[in-house]
C-alpha cells in the first residue's frame, strides 16, 4: 500500500474494522516514512456472474436491479427495507456460493420467488404474475389455486 502523501510503500496498521456489512475491511494506517495517517478499504473480489436470459443473451448480475424488482413486488406491503435488503443479500450469497459464473434468469427468478414466499404472500403472487408471464386468466387462476393448496 502506497502512502498518498509521500508514496512510501511501508506503513503500519493502527486499527482494522469491518465496514459495509462485513464485505470490506476499513484499515487506519500510519506511514512509517512521513508519519501521516490515512484510511484504506479492502474488499473481497467477487467473480463476475452473468445472467443468461431466456433469449440466450448474457448480462452481468446486478443486485440493484434485483432489489428494484423485489421492491416493486413489495410495494405498499408491510415489509421493511431491512427485510428487503436481507432477501437481496441472501439471494446474492446463494448465487456467489454456487461458484458458477453463470445463472439462468429462470433460476434467479425461482430464488426470488422462494424468498418472497417466505416473506409475504401478496409480494410472492405479484412477482410470480410478472415473472411467469401468464398468457391468460386461467393460467393465473391455476397458479393461485395451486399456491392455495400448498398452504
Amino acid at each position: 500500500m502506497r502512502c498518498p502523501f509521500c508514496n512510501a510503500t511501508d506503513s503500519k496498521v493502527l486499527d482494522s474494522r469491518n465496514a459495509d456489512e462485513s464485505n470490506s475491511i476499513r484499515r487506519r494506517r500510519e506511514c512509517t516514512a512521513c508519519g501521516k495517517r490515512y484510511t484504506t478499504f479492502e474488499a473481497i473480489e467477487l467473480l463476475p456472474v452473468l445472467v443468461v436470459k431466456s433469449d440466450g443473451t448474457r448480462q452481468a448480475f446486478d443486485s440493484s436491479k434485483l432489489k428494484r424488482g423485489i421492491l416493486r413486488a413489495c410495494e405498499k406491503r408491510p415489509i421493511s427495507m431491512a427485510q428487503i435488503d436481507m432477501v437481496v443479500a441472501d439471494i446474492q450469497k446463494q448465487i456467489y456460493n454456487k461458484l458458477d459464473q453463470e445463472i439462468s434468469s429462470k433460476d434467479l427468478g425461482e430464488l426470488v420467488m422462494d424468498s418472497l414466499k417466505e416473506l409475504d404472500d401478496v409480494a410472492y403472487v405479484r412477482f410470480a404474475s410478472v415473472y411467469r408471464q401468464f398468457a391468460d386468466l386461467t393460467h393465473f387462476i391455476d397458479f393461485l389455486e395451486d399456491f392455495k393448496k400448498r398452504q
